[in-house]
C-alpha cells in the first residue's frame, strides 16, 4: 500500500501553474519505489542502446571538445583526446553527452513540479557558506578525477558495471563506500 500511495503522489502534476508561483513542496518518492524505477531506468537502456547509464564521460566529452577547440594540434597528439576528438571525430556526437544534458533539465523540471526548485546551499550549523561551497568543489574535484581514473563515475561504474557483475565495478563502489564513511568521521560535526 505505501508503494501505490507514493506512485499516486509521484504521478499527480499541476495541469496549470504559472513559472513565479509558489508551491507547496510534495513529499518525496519512496526510496524503495525509486530504486526499483532506477533499476528500471538501467535495464530499458541496456535493452534498447546496449549501453548502461553514466554521467562523468558526459562531462569529459564536454570538456575534451572545448580543448579541441582552443588547441587541436595538442589533443591531436595525446592519445586519450585523440580517440574522442582527433581529426573529424566530434565528442560530442556521444549519448552520454545527452544523459548528462537529460540529467541536468531533468533535475531542474523535477524540482519545479514538485514545488523544490530554490537557490539555497545546504549546510550544518557549525559551517559558513563559503566553506561549504569550497568544501563541494574540492569534493567534486576529487570525485570527478577519480572517476576518470577508474573509467566511470558511481553510476557508470558502480549501477551499469555492477548490474552486468564487473569485478572492477564492484571494487570500484566499495571503495567508494569506504572512502565515504572514512570521511565522514571527520567531518560530521560540521553538520550536527
Amino acid at each position: 500500500m505505501a508503494v501505490q500511495g507514493s506512485i499516486k503522489k509521484w504521478v499527480r502534476v499541476p495541469a496549470h501553474t504559472a513559472i513565479g508561483v509558489k508551491r507547496q513542496a510534495r513529499a518525496y518518492v519512496n526510496p524503495y519505489l525509486g530504486g526499483i524505477l532506477l533499476g528500471v531506468v538501467l535495464f530499458s537502456s541496456f535493452f534498447l542502446t546496449g549501453n548502461g547509464l553514466g554521467a562523468s564521460g558526459g562531462m569529459n566529452r564536454i570538456l575534451v571538445w572545448g580543448q579541441d577547440q582552443l588547441v587541436p594540434d595538442h589533443v591531436d597528439r595525446t592519445a586519450y583526446l585523440l580517440e574522442m576528438a582527433g581529426g573529424d571525430t566530434n565528442p560530442m556526437d556521444s549519448w552520454v553527452v545527452f544523459v548528462m544534458l537529460g540529467v541536468i533539465v531533468g533535475g531542474f523540471a523535477s524540482g519545479w513540479l514538485n514545488g523544490r526548485f530554490k537557490i539555497e546551499t545546504n549546510r550544518g550549523p557549525h559551517i559558513s557558506v563559503k566553506t561549504r561551497w569550497m568544501l563541494a568543489f574540492i569534493g567534486g574535484a576529487f570525485m570527478g578525477y577519480g572517476a576518470r581514473m577508474a573509467r566511470g563515475c558511481t553510476s557508470g561504474q558502480a549501477l551499469s558495471g555492477g548490474a552486468v557483475l564487473s569485478v572492477g565495478s564492484w571494487a570500484f563502489m566499495f571503495a567508494v563506500f569506504a572512502g565515504g564513511y572514512a570521511l565522514a568521521y571527520f567531518v560530521r560535526r560540521l553538520w550536527r
